[in-house]
């Protein structure tokens, strides 16, 4: 069986194709919102809101641009500036005017979401343990991480930030 495509004819997938890329595409998005519905319930953060404050703790100074901080969490630039406001909200990230770049901006994490990450972490391990990690032999693991490793290889590599954070202009 082929596919018309605007390139010309090309292969359907195969069964086993089809069948390992609907897995990954089901099991996702099944993840994820367990993930998210955990998070929610028990500590009012969206998985989204979660990795990024968990971008915003591993970097420096505990800072990022906003548009890193967007393609860190793969979210557009207007839907980074909505999760950053509710973050802001939460009094768990500072919005701070970029020092270097009179349009840019950074969000900083605040100690209030430090301790709101600390609390979140805890839940988030467990799930991944209870739903993923737990449920795969280590071996298996190993060789999902393999293979999505080759994935993201065959993606190349991503595109270059200009810059992590606002540089403070050297006196």
């Amino acid at each position: 069986m082929t596919t018309e495509l605007a390139t010309g004819p090309v292969a359907a997938l195969d069964a086993p194709e089809m069948a390992a890329w609907r897995a990954y595409l089901f099991t996702h998005a099944r993840l994820s919102r367990r993930l998210d519905d955990e998070l929610q319930a028990a500590h009012g953060l969206s998985l989204a809101e979660y990795d990024a404050l968990i971008q915003l703790v591993n970097a420096p100074a505990r800072q990022l641009r906003m548009s890193t901080l967007a393609e860190s969490v793969l979210l557009s630039r207007s839907g980074i500036t909505r999760l950053v406001d509710r973050l802001v909200t939460a009094g768990f990230v500072e919005r701070r005017a970029c020092p270097t770049d009179a349009r840019g901006a950074e969000a900083a994490l605040t100690p209030a979401g430090l301790d709101a990450l600390r609390s979140a972490t805890s839940t988030h391990i467990a799930g991944v343990r209870r739903y993923f990690t737990n449920v795969i032999a280590a071996a298996d693991q190993e060789v999902i991480a393999t293979a999505l490793d080759m994935v993201n290889t065959a993606l190349g590599p991503p595109e270059p930030l200009a810059s992590a954070t606002c540089a403070t202009p050297s006196a």
